[in-house]
């Protein structure tokens, strides 16, 4: 099963940002992870782009993104499924 584009920005300090990580591991999901509390450039896009200040943010998809703030798995399984490029 194909999977879309999983972007996830993240701090060290920020426990939801753990258990996002260990939930999307558990699934076998692959995700880019962007440290904003080091990477000025993520810290750009997230605000700029995404318009949030918050961690964890996840980003599932491409051109048309779902952008979801903080750590609610109902929510990010049906963002997942609605991006799945074999829908």
């Amino acid at each position: 099963m194909l999977q879309p584009r999983i972007t996830l920005f993240t701090r060290p300090d920020c426990p939801p940002c753990g258990w996002l990580k260990d939930w999307l591991r558990e699934r076998n999901l692959e995700f880019e992870e962007y440290d904003v509390s080091v990477d000025k450039i993520a810290v750009f896009t997230l605000v700029r782009k995404y318009r949030s200040q918050s961690t964890p943010t996840l980003v599932i998809g491409e051109g048309e993104e779902d952008v979801l703030i903080g750590f609610e798995p109902e929510k990010i399984e049906a963002a997942i499924d609605r991006h799945r490029p074999d829908r």
